[in-house]
């Protein structure tokens, strides 16, 4: 038997190899990669540490895992399917080109005799246990060696270098995991303090003055002070390539005419269908919904059409119903068949053990199969041994015609978008002209970045995103087709540079925090004005105006303090017992508070603080490989090319 197969007994559908990469430790997120994103050579898909990355040489391992994911009966289909074979493929070179050179200036380093350890030997590879469930052995690694050797093809050849490189790959983040863990240990003197400071818990006493939401005509923020803070915080306003565009989208649907003509259509076709005796051939020529072997309760055709359920509902076998009409659809519908058909049957495939299945396309015939016996369906001999829950059901035969964009209809369409982009003269100002002009709207897209690749609704955008990014601002595209459904015409109105957002578009986030700062600062001191010299609580509620209130068993590490204002309670969890503290400035008042008894509990033990140790050394984990990217400079420019 083929290798492959062999695999396939013992595993089912075998994961693709490079998929591997994903079940380590950690895989580096999208939203990482994107906030590493930088610009490189224009016809460069990233750069690695200085290393470049072609558009040749990636598309060459989308293709690889490609071949290997069909190899195992995975064929890379749809989209989402298509992203993640392209995530795979930049994993791929950023272990290659980062993280083993990394971790072997780490003084890490796997050898041969590791990886024959890792094959054949007392430590086989935690990747390969899982991946064939703990039943590989020297001899079936040897059975695949030859049969590697004697495949021409060399599609075997491909499977077994990339099984060998994930293995490999897999060492590395085995060691650092190690590494961390062991890095992370506490000795018992440090997991008691930790035990100890985790079980404490206080009574507080306090008063707040909540800041309020009236604003100070007193309190102005100056240029200076947002520029100083902006220089302070700068790496808080890092911002991605980015685009601002305005766009028109023409939507080409059906006219009034294209849905009339297929009303004409059906109508044409429906005494044919009324009197078809073989409905099959008939709806195969004829109908845009093909005989469905599917059987209908009542409320499953309410998304077709109601009046197709209310029909169904009531008519009897033969039954045909007239022409109905939903949106831009029109359908006729004839009952075929009516019993009482069973929600689920439990049946035997093949001999094995049974099992409680409900109806599937392909296996209708399953639900009306007496109990005892067996028919075969797709070579499997599947007998039916019980049913549960029947209920009245029907089979039904749809004639089925949507009314589609005519060729006359895809012509208005166009000299709708061209009537824009020909008024526009190539420039914005043109552009707006046109678009009001026409009465159309022109729809914002600010900040759009290189990896945006649907405008709205529509999706399938990516060629007006690479337009945007190839463009000079003020610049007006031409007519943009996308999936035949819709025509965009764009136009450019702002670039932003990677790098830092300029302060002058970040100053009215900025104002507010400052006056947030100096309101805060302010009702401080006008508190600590109002109960100078005072030593108990009660009077310094008196002395403000409002009450004092308390809260029991609180700590700094569970949920007993939900509620409260973190910075009090911070400081609230060291405050001497018995003084009195404040005025404090939380984040949404002022406090004056009383800590009034401390006491130690157990409900955090050396367990949670093993726990936590752990947690702290898969963060470390998680955090390696985006602090190896940002080191190294990391720039994907995959946006640019998918």
């Amino acid at each position: 038997m083929a290798v492959l197969e062999t695999i396939r007994v013992k595993l089912g559908i075998l994961i693709t190899v490079l998929i591997a990469v994903a079940l380590l430790s950690f895989i580096i997120d999208p939203s990482t990669l994107q906030s590493v994103a930088s610009s490189s050579s224009k016809y460069d898909v990233g750069e690695i540490d200085g290393k470049s990355i072609s558009y040749t040489d990636f598309q060459a391992e989308i293709e690889k895992i490609t071949a290997i994911s069909e190899m195992n009966g995975n064929p890379v289909q749809g989209d989402e399917a298509l992203a993640m074979v392209r995530q795979q493929a930049w994993q791929q070179f950023i272990n290659d080109y980062l993280f083993i050179p990394s971790a072997k200036a780490a003084g890490f380093n796997v050898g041969e005799e590791e990886m024959y350890q890792l094959l054949s030997g007392e430590m086989i590879s935690g990747f390969l246990m899982q991946m064939f469930q703990g039943q590989l052995n020297k001899e079936l690694l040897m059975d695949i060696e030859a049969q590697v050797e004697a495949d021409e093809t060399g599609r075997m050849r491909l499977f077994w270098d990339n099984l060998l490189k994930t293995v490999y790959t897999d060492q590395f983040y085995t060691k650092y995991q190690s590494l961390f863990a062991k890095s992370s240990f506490n000795n018992a003197l440090a997991v008691a303090e930790q035990v100890k400071g985790n079980n404490t818990t206080f009574d507080v006493e306090f008063v707040v003055v909540p800041f309020g939401f009236s604003q100070d005509s007193t309190i102005v923020v100056s240029d200076k002070e947002i520029k100083d803070y902006y220089t302070a915080h700068k790496d808080n306003y890092k911002q991605i390539a980015s685009r601002d565009i305005e766009y028109i989208v023409i939507d080409i649907v059906p006219s009034a005419d294209d849905v009339t003509a297929a009303n004409n259509a059906i109508a044409a076709v429906y005494d044919e269908f009324v009197a078809a005796e073989n409905m099959k051939t008939f709806l195969l020529s004829k109908s845009e919904r093909q005989l469905e072997k599917r059987w209908y309760k009542e409320g499953e055709l309410k998304t077709l059409s109601a009046d197709v359920e209310a029909f169904v509902n009531s008519a009897k076998v033969g039954d045909v119903s007239p022409i109905f009409q939903h949106g831009n659809s029109f359908y006729a519908v004839k009952v075929m068949e009516s019993a009482q058909v069973p929600e689920q049957v439990q049946v035997v495939v093949n001999g094995e053990d049974p099992q409680w299945v409900s109806q599937m396309d392909g296996f209708e015939d399953l639900m009306t199969t007496p109990k005892g016996e067996t028919i075969t369906i797709n070579g499997l001999e599947i007998q039916v041994v019980d049913t549960k829950d029947p209920v009245a059901k029907k089979r039904v035969a749809i004639l089925e015609k949507t009314a589609q964009p005519s060729d006359a209809t895809r012509s208005a369409c166009y000299a709708k978008a061209n009537s824009v982009a020909s008024k526009a003269g190539g420039k914005l100002e043109g552009f707006r002209k046109a678009v009001e002009e026409d009465g159309l709207y022109a729809h914002p897209y600010n900040k759009m970045p290189e990896s945006a690749s649907r405008l709205g609704s529509v999706e399938h955008a990516k060629e007006v995103t690479r337009w945007a990014f190839d463009a000079k601002v003020g610049q007006v595209s031409g007519i943009i087709s996308i999936d035949n459904k819709y025509y965009v015409v764009a136009a450019l109105k702002g670039i932003h540079k990677e790098g830092f957002t300029p302060v002058e578009e970040v100053a009215a986030r900025i104002k507010p925090v400052l006056y947030q700062e100096k309101a805060a600062a302010k009702k401080a001191a006008e508190v600590s004005e109002k109960i100078n010299g005072l030593t108990d609580l009660a009077a310094v509620a008196e002395a403000l105006g409002t009450t004092v209130s308390s809260k029991e068993g609180v700590t700094f590490a569970s949920f007993t303090s939900a509620g409260l204002d973190n910075k009090f309670i911070g400081a609230a969890s060291v405050a001497e017992v018995g003084a009195l503290n404040g005025p404090l400035q939380g984040s949404t008042g002022v406090y004056v508070y009383v800590v009034t008894d401390r006491s130690e509990g157990a409900f955090f033990t050396e367990d949670d603080a093993a726990l936590r140790e752990q947690q702290m050394s898969y963060a470390s984990m998680q955090m390696l490989l985006p602090v190896m990217m940002d080191e190294a400079e990391v720039k994907d420019n995959t946006a640019r090319f998918y």
